[in-house]
């Protein structure tokens, strides 16, 4: 049996930890010993971690989450407070030296020195929600293990990565699993020495229960007679919702009677209700918050639209597509991956104007809405992604 662990950060709702948990339910349990370590041990996404899956929390990074998160004068001062003057000297050093260098790795080795090795010994130690600093350091640096594998769920040219902590920190790792093509070709540019051990291992999306729990009874605006359309995502700038309230108010002004409900959460919230009162469409966009079953919502949609910015792979939109909903989505990484550019699904630039003429387009001409709908039900190979089993 198999020894495998595998490292995120916590258990909120989100794209990276929804994968985890169709990866999870794939690996039979006669197969592999299979722990879940988290930095923190929260979110309503653990209750649907399988039961034999032991989960653990990183005991040490309740002391180390400060010193990462605060700023370095905070550190220095608590220092000070608790006595610590040893520490400072060392603190200061690698902190103004990582950063002379631009290089992070310096910083994290003088941050770990007091956090202790993993006790156990795996076959297997996945840092799957890469790139993470803190998670990718502690498995190449404080765990035992066969075989390191690091997952990155995110276009990586896209996102504050240190490179020359990360061209150290993979040449702890045996493979490197990137969630599409586009999003490996663009790690490759930015951190080239990983080239022979980066691979595409696409997200796992388990189409007979996404269509299962679609059919869960919900209520949902069920007398309004307009057009629907749905977004999930985290409430964040690279998931684009503000692009979304910007195109519903241009629906309306041009005497469009649409409703659009964007599911998910995040540190966001605050500025995109500011946002919905300044364009004064309080009655007919709703953040409906964070559940973890949106797809009634989605099947009951007569429209998906995905703004991201950026993503890896999104999961949300492959999700969409095992529901067979007319598809619009703006051309982040991957995209093109997952759709045909007008036989089963709109791709646009993020871009105003171009998303706000193709909902319109949609709206006017329901039978491309049907096209598009039925192409994503007789193209099987692009509409549905065939679980395998996984063999890790």
């Amino acid at each position: 049996m198999k020894k495998v662990l595998f490292m995120v950060s916590s258990m909120n709702i989100g794209g990276v930890e929804k994968s985890l948990l169709s990866l999870l339910s794939e690996l039979p349990n006669n197969k592999y010993d299979i722990t879940v370590l988290l930095l923190e041990k929260k979110g309503d996404f653990l209750e649907y971690i399988p039961e034999w899956v032991k989960v653990e929390e990183a005991s040490w990074f309740g002391t180390m989450k400060a010193i990462i998160l605060q700023p370095p004068q905070q550190t220095i001062k608590d220092y000070i407070k608790n006595k610590q003057f040893f520490k400072i000297p060392l603190f200061i050093s690698t902190y103004f030296l990582s950063k002379y260098l631009n290089n992070r790795y310096l910083y994290y080795k003088n941050v770990f020195k007091s956090i202790p090795f993993n006790n156990s010994t795996y076959d297997v130690a996945i840092t799957y929600q890469g790139p993470t600093d803190i998670i990718d350091y502690y498995i190449g640096n404080r765990v035992k293990a066969t075989k390191k594998i690091s997952w990155v769920h995110f276009d990586i040219s896209k996102h504050n990565v240190n490179k020359k902590l990360y061209e150290k920190l993979y040449k702890k790792f045996n493979n490197i699993y990137v969630v599409s093509k586009e999003a490996r070709e663009r790690l490759i540019e930015e951190i080239p020495t990983v080239k022979n051990k980066a691979e595409v291992f696409k997200n796992l999306v388990p189409t007979n229960l996404i269509k299962k729990m679609s059919k869960e009874t919900i209520i949902f605006d069920e007398t309004y007679q307009g057009i629907k359309i749905v977004t999930v995502g985290r409430l964040s700038k690279e998931k684009g919702q503000d692009l979304a309230i910007k195109v519903l108010s241009k629906l309306l002004k041009n005497g469009y009677e649409v409703r659009w409900y964007c599911i998910g959460e995040g540190n966001s919230r605050r500025k995109y209700e500011m946002l919905i009162n300044d364009y004064d469409i309080k009655n007919n966009f709703f953040l409906l918050g964070s559940t973890p079953n949106p797809y009634p919502y989605i099947a009951k949609a007569d429209i998906y639209v995905q703004t991201s910015r950026h993503e890896g792979y999104c999961l949300t939109l492959a999700e969409a597509k095992c529901l067979q909903k007319p598809i619009i989505t703006t051309n982040f990484t991957g995209a093109r991956e997952q759709l045909k550019d007008g036989f089963n699904g709109l791709i646009v630039d993020f871009d105003e104007e171009d998303l706000y003429k193709k909902i319109k387009y949609l709206i006017d001409f329901p039978l491309q809405r049907k096209k598009l709908s039925e192409n994503l039900q007789k193209n099987n190979e692009n509409s549905y992604m065939k679980i395998k089993k996984v063999s890790l």
